[in-house]
């Protein structure tokens, strides 16, 4: 593991659920040198090696976070915009309807919903 990758894996740790620019810019505060596309060709080599993994949570880039803590779905806040991971188990009945009636196997590690936190609908 180079430096410039384990500043890259330390910057997707720290940040949960970042773009590539923001995983760029982070690791700009250390090593200033780093260009973006070093960042894109760190990530996918360590996406690779499954040390991270990539979703995509609307019409932005793919954002990165740890592979050992994919195992969630993502709960996205129209109004604020903050991303929430839940348990997969929040979405068994879908999943077990979808193989029932469908025969259809989800991969609920990609599964985002949309909608509006607690706090977004206070307000």
């Amino acid at each position: 593991m180079t430096p410039q990758r384990q500043l890259v894996l330390e910057a997707v740790t720290a940040l949960r659920h970042a773009t590539p620019e923001e995983i760029c810019a982070e690791v700009q505060r250390t090593a200033r040198g780093v260009n973006i596309s070093t960042i894109y060709r760190t990530l996918e080599l360590l996406e690779q090696l499954d040390m991270v993994k990539h979703t995509h949570l609307g019409h932005k880039p793919p954002t990165y976070h740890l592979a050992a803590e994919a195992e969630h779905v993502h709960l996205v806040c129209r109004g604020c915009g903050e991303v929430y991971d839940v348990s997969p188990s929040v979405a068994s009945g879908l999943v077990a309807t979808l193989e029932r009636e469908y025969g259809f196997e989800t991969d609920v590690q990609h599964l985002t919903v949309y909608g509006r936190c607690r706090n977004c609908q206070g307000s």
